[in-house]
């Protein structure tokens, strides 16, 4: 339930914010995380906590390196990531997030090939937005044109098209 998810996220928070600095960044988890059977590893850059929550058998070292590797992709993506980048694009953090780990595997720590994939993402939405905006584009610049009369043949090779009487355009 929401219930327990905010309590989880206050646990964790308490745990790993009340941590001295010059301390590692491996503790094991709360009771609501799941005891010793799991462990919070983080990182804290500036005023951001990046927290995994991962089960005994995962290398410690190993998920540090995924989140330096996430916080930079993040910092390359955004260009000096900070907390707006991050609440404000919720959908780009879960899409980069995602060309690293789907389904609790790591598939991916070059930054160049996560950022490359997520740079053919935005340009894949931005090219099926502006296919969304095109009949508008269309009939925009059709009442934009400058005709003196409506043609009533239009002649394209061997093709003859016979246009409707129509109300005007503007």
């Amino acid at each position: 339930s929401e219930d327990t998810q905010q309590q989880i996220i206050r646990e964790t928070f308490h745990l790993v914010s009340k941590r001295d600095e010059n301390v590692c960044n491996f503790l094991e988890g709360g009771l609501l995380i799941g005891g010793s059977d799991n462990k919070l590893i983080y990182r804290h850059y500036a005023t951001l906590y990046f927290v995994f929550c991962v089960d005994s058998s995962e290398s410690e070292l190993g998920i540090l390196d995924l989140i330096q590797v996430f916080v930079e992709t993040l910092d390359k993506c955004f260009e000096n990531v900070c907390e707006l980048d991050l609440i404000f694009h919720v959908d780009k953090v879960h899409n980069i997030l995602a060309e690293m780990v789907m389904g609790g595997m790591v598939l991916e720590t070059n930054m160049n090939e996560i950022v490359t994939q997520i740079d053919a993402q935005n340009k894949l939405e931005k090219s099926e937005a502006g296919l969304a905006g095109a009949p508008a584009r269309a009939v925009s610049a059709v009442k934009n044109m400058n005709l003196p009369e409506i043609p009533r043949n239009i002649n394209i090779g061997d093709i003859s098209i016979k246009v409707p009487n129509l109300p005007s355009f503007k």
